[in-house]
């Protein structure tokens, strides 16, 4: 009876030495998923706004042709494919080859923008002059609010980047 009487609150005890490493863990991974899997999509829609203005150089606004791109069908284009990034809190910026550039921060700042990128001022449209297109989010990670006596909880942030420079074929 005494043997069974000093097992009592083991389970208390082993849950605190095993189950609150096992929640951080768990937690831990989740926000570093989430990190990644935003870091993933801000490369590839940053990827596909260079594309989509790297196909709408001079050839674009000769001769009567009228694909040319906007500032605001960039923007629009990097909001629809930025899945799960709010666009308030994305910082773009559009350069040119000469270095012109044209920052968009927040990007919904851009979306209205009627100006013809990229633009011919320094011959920056004509094809083999290259566009580059740069983001930065900043993720807000919610590990630091379990860490015990930390004080006073607050956000942890990541400054994600992405960058990608393509070269004008039309």
């Amino acid at each position: 009876m005494q043997a069974k009487n000093r097992r009592r609150g083991n389970s208390i005890v082993e849950f605190t030495l095993a189950g609150i490493p096992v929640i951080f863990m768990v937690w831990g991974t989740v926000q570093v998923s989430l990190a990644m899997w935003h870091y993933h999509t801000l490369a590839h829609t940053v990827n596909e706004a260079a594309r989509y203005a790297a196909v709408r150089g001079q050839g674009c606004v000769t001769n009567g042709n009228t694909c040319s791109a906007t500032v605001g069908m960039i923007a629009s284009q990097i909001q629809s494919t930025a899945i799960g990034i709010p666009a308030d809190q994305l910082n773009v910026t559009l350069t040119t080859d000469s270095g012109q550039s044209l920052p968009c921060a927040p990007l919904n700042s851009c979306l209205s923008n009627t100006t013809v990128w990229p633009p011919a001022a320094n011959n920056d449209n004509v094809p083999g002059k290259n566009v580059t297109i740069s983001a930065q989010y900043v993720f807000s990670s919610g590990l630091t609010v379990l860490w015990p006596g930390a004080g006073k909880a607050t956000i942890g942030v990541i400054a994600l980047p992405a960058r990608s420079t393509q070269q004008i074929v039309f």
